[in-house]
């Protein structure tokens, strides 16, 4: 729903924004969901026993095998869900497994169960190969063996949950090999079905799309406008503007990144982000404070309409506090006076040492 950015109320709230009631300058970013399995009750006692022998280190002769029933014609339904949900087990308890498995071979025949039609086998190799991309090493070896596509396939249309979320957790690892990776997995779809779950998921989803799309708009510029053109702005400050959704960081680090294009920066003021940003100022976490000025401060730089928006949504008063705190670091002062003196002076020249990132918060 589009508003009237110039017009549109602050909402005021005496409570901090936080994510989690710690106002430190921790990374906004944790790792993504973890491989979560849940059984019934029948069979856990089973799989008990499963995850503790899947703990230790696995002989070659035992990955060997499991990957050969994989590769196999003849193998059926149930050796196939066994001897993948034996191979996800291994990858997520022991770094050395995930090197011996990709090794062994088995990322092609992991790939190949992304288009099985049984839904568990789908979910297994999807999260064996989330599990074997903790390993900087096989993240190569896994986008070479052809995983983007399927992943991105499965971040659509897998059956559970689980197998939806571990494909957004997969593609942002996978993301984080270098920037073609990450071109490569804009343009085989993934950032509107990871706004989709950002705007749809449950708050395991949410976090993982909302990471997810960090790397990918970090990693390639060109998945910035991709992620604009897909709505990714409406639904990040909805998470900013909401601290019971715990996503008010992440949620302003990927807005940060996609205002640093002209078309972010538009859809951000259309869609009444300036309110938002401005009470971050005012009332937010010393984080959200200094990314919240950063993302004012590239709006503000080339538009002198959004100079006096911001301005007359009262957004100097809070820098000049910011300014004077002593407990805030030198770089993010500086970047607040020079935003206080483009909101002063409107029409001036445009400051030309716009920062292009965000420092790492000390």
């Amino acid at each position: 729903m589009e508003s009237d950015a110039s017009t549109s109320p602050r909402r005021r709230s005496t409570s901090c924004y936080s994510d989690s009631g710690d106002s430190s300058c921790s990374e906004p970013f944790s790792e993504c969901g973890s491989d979560d399995l849940s059984f019934t009750p029948a069979a856990a006692a089973g799989i008990h026993r499963l995850l503790l022998s899947c703990a230790a280190e696995a002989s070659d002769g035992t990955i060997s095998s499991l990957v050969a029933e994989l590769e196999s014609p003849s193998s059926s339904l149930d050796s196939l869900r066994r001897a993948s949900m034996e191979l996800r087990l291994l990858a997520k308890h022991n770094p050395d497994n995930r090197i011996r498995i990709a090794a062994a071979g088995a990322v092609r025949p992991l790939v190949a169960l992304l288009s099985h039609a049984d839904p568990l086998l789908q979910e297994h190799g999807v999260t064996a190969l989330l599990n074997l991309s903790i390993c900087d090493e096989n993240k190569a070896i896994i986008v070479e063996a052809g995983a983007i596509r399927p992943l991105v396939h499965a971040l659509k249309a897998a059956a559970s949950p689980a197998a939806r979320e571990n494909a957004a957790c997969a593609l942002l690892r996978l993301s984080q090999l270098d920037g073609s990776a990450a071109a490569s997995i804009g343009r085989a779809g993934a950032i509107p079905l990871l706004v989709s779950l950002l705007e749809t998921g449950g708050a395991r989803g949410k976090k993982d799309a909302a990471t997810a799309l960090y790397a990918l708009c970090s990693g390639a510029r060109e998945n910035r406008l991709r992620a604009v053109e897909a709505g990714a702005v409406r639904p990040l400050l909805d998470l900013m503007a909401d601290p019971e959704t715990g996503m008010v960081d992440k949620a302003a680090y990927v807005l940060h990144s996609l205002v640093g294009i002209a078309e972010g920066r538009s859809a951000a003021v259309e869609e009444g982000g300036i309110p938002v940003l401005v009470e971050m100022v005012e009332v937010g976490t010393p984080r959200q404070k200094e990314i919240a000025t950063l993302s004012l401060l590239q709006i503000c730089e080339d538009n002198a309409a959004y100079r006096t928006m911001v301005a007359r949504e009262g957004a100097i008063p809070p820098l000049v506090a910011l300014s004077q705190s002593s407990s805030a670091r030198p770089k993010l002062k500086t970047k607040a006076e020079a935003l206080i003196e483009m909101l002063r002076q409107p029409r001036s020249a445009s400051l030309r040492a716009r920062p292009t990132a965000v420092v790492a918060a000390e």
